[in-house]
């Protein structure tokens, strides 16, 4: 266990701040994990977007993307905050190859998969860093063609449960809902076959990317009459809240295997069930017939809906802080650096200081 401060390092994509303004999964979970690492007593940088505003000093990227040569560019940040700072481990939820330079100068680096995992990247970075590079992927599922490839350990996103007010009982006519990206492999348009046929009404809450546009005025549209359907359009944190506290169910009817649905862990913190097909993660975060149903065909998950109603929602919340709460994450994630650092003790080669002001909140790389 650890029981001495470290200085631990985390980077993160890009594209998106840390905490994200909107949407963004995976800067949130960031954010939790920083945060509270932080609040444990330990030293923590972060590598983020430079509109960042998460309690740790943060270097900012020079670009906003990893296109061409700003990949190299936001490869050298990682690099500048190694050199000022000198981490004890070095926590990656960006690209692998950005931070590989601080593997090879021996800086344990864990690798935390948000998204598929190709394994030639695996294969090869570890061939060439070794036991300097260590993985962990956020459910089990995503590892079924990396498994041999590497030690892995999986770590479960978190939500701040705080954040969400449970609800003990909903109404008999509260709705299902659906919250996520309106796109095809979302199953948005199951949802609504799902809905109708069980006799209930949906909420569809999400943004409509631009190129699912086409999809959303062919399958969606034409089914939303503000009675059987209602659309809610992008909604923020407190509308979300409100949203899933409110509903009978999520439904989770995805046609891809999602590495990690965040919506899930956020239904249950709010004491929702979750309804979901048997892909990806699904699962893995729902307890069968305790926290939700996990089904292989849309008519089975038909079926669902009226014992959903009999579920105990105080399950589902207590399922969300014990699984899927900052807590167990950051518990995780410790125990992960733990094992990176005593497997590279001595083989460090620390990279040279160079003696630029060093990192703070917002402040330059």
């Amino acid at each position: 266990m650890v029981t001495d401060p470290l200085r631990v390092l985390v980077t993160a994509d890009p594209e998106l701040p840390v905490p994200p303004r909107l949407y963004g999964g995976i800067e949130r979970v960031i954010a939790l994990l920083v945060e509270g690492l932080h609040a444990r007593g330990h030293d923590v940088r972060l590598v983020a977007h430079v509109d960042s505003t998460a309690p740790v000093p943060t270097a900012p990227y020079p670009c906003a993307h990893h296109r061409g040569f700003a990949g190299i560019q936001n490869a050298a940040a990682i690099v500048g905050a190694c050199r000022r700072w000198q981490p004890q481990v070095v926590h990656s939820f960006g690209r692998l190859a950005s931070v590989l330079p601080a593997a090879l100068a021996g800086i344990p680096v864990v690798m935390s998969y948000q998204r598929a995992i190709t394994p030639r990247s695996v294969a090869w970075s570890r061939r060439v860093a070794g036991r300097r590079l260590s993985f962990t992927a956020c459910s089990d599922r995503m590892l079924d063609s990396v498994r041999h490839l590497a030690a892995w350990r999986v770590v479960y996103n978190a939500v701040d449960t705080a954040r969400f007010l449970p609800t003990v009982t909903v109404p008999e006519d509260a709705p299902l809902v659906f919250l996520g990206r309106i796109e095809s492999i979302k199953g948005p348009h199951l949802a609504i076959q799902i809905a109708r046929e069980a006799g209930r009404r949906l909420v569809i809450a999400g943004n409509v990317p631009a190129e699912a546009q086409d999809y959303f005025d062919r399958e969606i549209a034409p089914h939303i009459d503000g009675r059987a359907v209602s659309y809610a359009g992008a909604v923020d944190d407190a509308a979300k809240g409100l949203l899933l506290s409110s509903a009978r169910a999520l439904l989770m009817p995805i046609l891809w295997d999602e590495p990690f649905g965040i919506v899930m862990a956020e239904a249950l913190a709010c004491g929702t069930p979750v309804l979901g097909l048997s892909r990806g993660s699904v699962p893995e975060v729902v307890e069968d017939g305790v926290t939700g149903f996990s089904r292989g065909t849309t008519a089975e998950l038909v079926e669902t809906v009226a014992p959903a109603a009999r579920l105990d929602r105080r399950a589902c919340r207590r399922a969300a802080e014990t699984r899927f709460s900052q807590a167990p994450m950051v518990d995780a994630y410790l125990a992960v650096y733990e094992e990176a650092i005593a497997s590279t003790a001595g083989r460090r080669v620390p990279i040279a200081v160079d003696h630029a002001p060093s990192v703070g909140s917002g402040g330059a790389p």
